[in-house]
Parts: structure tokens; sequence; C-alpha cells
């Protein structure tokens, strides 16, 4: 924590700019360690916040607008790929409310996460409802998270973080083949 207690008296408010920057770009544990840094009084709870969810939101945005705008005619021109994007599009067609509010959440996914979403026919207002209710649970988790158990998570990473990092992983693939097989029983 003393390396980020430097970082933000060295860069101040540019701490938020970074953090929302970030947040347009990737998901990571950056915000996790804003909440904490929130916590501890050393940065305002709503800013990281606001910079974390806008970052998360804005960022998708752009990326979906850039491959919808951009994206099919690149694949035109390639039959072997333009035919594994159209498998992937009526994937998206078929269950793409689920996958924008989840394709957030896996590491390396969401940097190119939305622009897939770009090459369907799913309409702007439907993508920009999920993504921002994506990007507030995705803000409330991951700064809740360090605001509300960043001691916690300190001394875990002081310790054992190898361990935890590995049993929330087969957590998150356990909650993620349950949610998928109830939706496909609900499906049927």
């Amino acid at each position: 924590m003393e390396l980020v207690q430097s970082f933000i008296r060295d860069y101040g408010i540019a701490v938020y700019a970074i953090l929302f920057a970030y947040c347009a770009l990737k998901s990571g544990s950056l915000p996790l360690f804003a909440g904490f840094a929130a916590q501890t009084g050393n940065l305002d709870l709503a800013t990281v916040s606001a910079a974390t969810f806008m970052g998360g939101y804005l960022g998708d945005e752009a990326r979906f607008w850039i491959s919808r705008r951009f994206g099919n005619g690149i694949f035109e021109k390639y039959p072997r790929i333009n035919r594994l994007v159209e498998t992937g599009k009526h994937l998206l067609e078929r269950y793409g409310s689920a996958y924008i509010f989840l394709y957030r959440y896996p590491k390396g996914m969401r940097t190119i996460g939305a622009l897939p979403l770009g090459l369907t026919s799913i309409r702007w207002r439907t993508f920009t409802f999920l993504n921002a209710a994506s990007a507030a649970v995705w803000t409330i988790l991951l700064v809740g998270v360090g605001y509300l158990f960043g001691s916690a998570i300190e001394q875990a990473v002081a310790s054992n973080w190898g361990f935890y990092s590995v049993l929330a992983l087969v957590l998150f693939v356990g909650m993620t083949l349950f949610a998928w097989r109830y939706a496909m029983r609900i499906q049927t």
C-alpha cells in the first residue's frame, strides 16, 4: 500500500485519469486497489467509482462503434476467416445479451470483447443498456470489494496470493458453467 500512497502523492488528481484510461482499455485489479485506497482515505470513493464506471463503459462503447463502423468489410476479402466470423455472428445473435454482460470478467476478454458485437445486428441501444448495466455491476464488485476487503486482500497478497487466485478462478469457472447450464435449460 505504501507504493500506492507514494503514487497518489506523486500524481495527485491525475490518478483518476489514469484509472479511467486503465478501465477503458482493460479489466484488471487496479479498480480493486483504488477501492482499497479509497477505504484508507487516500482517494475519494465516489470519484474512484465514477472513473471506473465511465472508463469501463466508454471503452466498450468505443470498441463497439469501431467494429460497427469498420469491421464487416475487413473480413469479406478472406473467405475462410469470413466463415468463422459468420459463425461467431450467429452465436452472438443468439447469446449476445449474456455475452455482453459476461465478457468483461475473464482475463484478457475485456480488451477485445465488444469488437465482435459490432459485427452483429444487435442494436446499439440494446448494447449500450447492457454495457452500462454490466459496467455498473463490475464497478460495484471491484471497487466495493477493494473498499470493504482491501485490508484482507493486502494481507493475502503478502502471504498466499497465488492460492487465492487459483481458488477464485475455480469458483468463477464453476459459477460460469452453472449459469451456462441454467441458461441452456431455460432456452429449451
